[in-house]
């Protein structure tokens, strides 16, 4: 487990990522990391957008459906 302490960045309050901590989460300075909270009500930090893998399901779930259609589309 690894732990972090809150600190004050400017006006507001965030924590620094280790290096352990971010090889662990595979980010570098400059990403983005995402407060997801879980169905049993804990939280999970992530490099992944949610709203976007949901959005890419749904994309993949049109292209299977309407294949035919986006054939004809692309010619």
């Amino acid at each position: 487990m690894l732990r972090f302490k809150v600190t004050t960045v400017g006006a507001s309050a965030g924590f620094i990522l280790t290096k352990e901590a971010m090889a662990r989460l595979k980010v570098k300075k400059g990403d983005t990391v995402y407060l997801t909270e879980a169905p049993d009500g804990s939280y999970r930090l992530t490099p992944y957008n949610p709203d976007f893998e949901r959005q890419m399901a749904l994309a993949e779930d049109i292209m299977h459906e309407d294949r035919d259609v986006l054939k004809a589309l692309s010619r």
